[in-house]
């Protein structure tokens, strides 16, 4: 096993050479990338687990008693729950204050989602920059020694290709992942403000 990992190891260092200068900020870019992603997973996943009815909610408004949080732990509990923290006990002001924690709360379902964006976007850039050196690389090597050398002209193409490549390795599951979030959120948005407004009965 340790014998394995080792050589792993010693592949994955190799193809990060090959690559050049421009693979650090692409590692750089991916561990953030999947940290942010698994973050926005394990969030939006609690938020689908042990919900309440709305029926439910609407009784813990007028009572004005938070929710066991052991009990109920989705997105209906923590709108309740947000809610009856800012609540003030006056109608006129409680229905705003419903619809601003709706806003919050929305606004919380977004979060890093934006970032995530910018770094699928940012991948396929850096990997195009990679290319970039490579083929220059390349090219002044056959400015020096032609090309006769074909091993050293190899170095630069394969620095070329291997940024690319990783590139869109990074920048592929990304998306994907960055679409599948952005989704299972706008579905959270729209139960969240479907409930801001049947709630109001009971303000």
């Amino acid at each position: 096993m340790f014998i394995f990992l080792q050589e792993y190891l010693f592949r994955a260092e190799n193809f990060l050479r090959s690559g050049g200068i421009v693979m650090i900020p692409l590692l750089i870019v991916s561990v953030i990338m999947w940290m942010l992603i698994f973050n926005r997973v394990i969030f939006l996943r609690q938020l689908y687990r042990k919900n309440m009815t709305r029926e439910k909610a609407g009784e813990f408004v007028r009572t004005g008693e938070f929710p066991d949080r052991g009990r109920y732990k989705g997105i209906t509990a923590l709108f309740i729950s947000e809610f009856l923290l800012r609540r003030s006990n006056s109608t006129s002001m409680d229905k705003r204050i419903l619809d601003e924690t709706v806003m919050a709360v929305v606004a919380s379902l977004d979060k890093y989602l934006a970032f995530i964006r910018v770094l699928v976007g940012v991948a396929p850039f850096l990997g195009l920059l990679g290319t970039v050196t490579g083929m220059i690389a390349t090219f002044d090597i056959i400015s020096f020694f032609g090309t006769g050398n074909a091993r050293a002209m190899a170095g630069g193409i394969s620095e070329a290709l291997i940024t690319t490549q990783t590139g869109l390795l990074v920048a592929i599951p990304g998306l994907y992942m960055c679409n599948f979030l952005t989704g299972r959120a706008e579905s959270l948005k729209q139960q969240i403000s479907s409930l801001g407004i049947y709630l109001k009965r009971y303000v």
